[in-house]
């Protein structure tokens, strides 16, 4: 069976980076690097080699740089040719008109407010959702890992991860069902249990295959669940049971870079997995 492709991916980018004042008062969160490239490139890379083709930013007030950042930088460009210098460096950052869609978010509502805000842009078509704090690292990336899932089974297709008991608070976690390989049936969704209650120690890391009933459920019922926002996981759990829903077990490896130490080890990780950087930072950690 055919399923449409993913050709849209939402990147719910309003928030105000409060965790990382003063660094954020001037400058988006999802700027800040992991060693040499802003941690927003990292999930719009992955979506990328995912074969998504269009990037929708959902944004807030002051977030201005990341529409430069995906723009062309003429004088900037123009500078570092007229010096001979190399400009690939700068493909990644490189779009065709129409590739990156930019929408404002007027109000903090929560995360499902945010992916609502996209609906005229992903109209009636499955969509991606990535929350850009999480980076994650695999062959195949975990996009492409979802696609494939995706193209499997259709419907809704979420990652997932096991993460111990005494965390399960902190994220969505899912109600599974049966069990086939890296793929579980999701029988419910739960936002941020309490202590002792959690369905299952399978939490969200941050990247989601929807279908687009999910706009209209955000539409019509956007109800207020944990912290009092609009969330999107009460959303998806409202499709459970009406077209298939899935959790695949992502492997490779996720860093929680909302968390100054996530933020910090990631740069650690990823800086010791660059051949032109590693050798000078375990000399260094080596000392230390």
């Amino acid at each position: 069976m055919s399923h449409k492709p993913i050709r849209k991916a939402v990147f719910p980018v309003a928030g105000l980076g409060t965790r990382f004042l003063p660094a954020t008062k001037a400058i988006p969160k999802e700027l800040l690097p992991i060693v040499d490239r802003p941690l927003i490139q990292y999930a719009v890379d992955e979506a990328r080699e995912a074969g998504i083709e269009q990037m929708i930013f959902v944004t807030g007030r002051g977030k201005g740089a990341l529409d430069d950042h995906f723009d062309i930088a003429f004088e900037l460009e123009a500078t570092m040719r007229a010096r001979g210098k190399d400009l690939s460096i700068l493909d990644s950052t490189r779009f065709p008109p129409g590739s990156v869609v930019t929408v404002r978010q007027q109000e903090p509502l929560g995360l499902g407010h945010a992916v609502w805000c996209a609906r005229d842009i992903v109209g009636d078509e499955p969509f991606a959702v990535f929350l850009p704090d999480e980076v994650m690292v695999g062959t195949p990336n975990c996009t492409s890992q979802l696609v494939e899932a995706y193209e499997r089974v259709g419907g809704n297709v979420v990652a997932v991860l096991e993460v111990p008991a005494d965390e399960t608070h902190q994220y969505g976690v899912i109600d599974p069902g049966a069990r086939d390989c890296n793929l579980t049936e999701i029988r419910g969704l739960v936002e941020k249990p309490a202590p002792g209650t959690a369905p299952s120690n399978l939490m969200l890391p941050g990247r989601y295959i929807l279908q687009p009933e999910v706009m209209r459920i955000l539409d019509e019922n956007p109800v207020r669940g944990a912290g009092g926002e609009i969330q999107l996981t009460d959303a998806m759990a409202q499709l459970i049971g009406k077209q298939p829903f899935h959790g695949m077990t992502f492997n490779g490896e996720r860093y929680d870079c909302g968390s100054k130490t996530g933020f910090v080890i990631a740069n650690l990780a990823l800086a010791l997995r660059r051949h032109d950087v590693a050798p000078a930072v375990r000399a260094w950690l080596a000392k230390h």
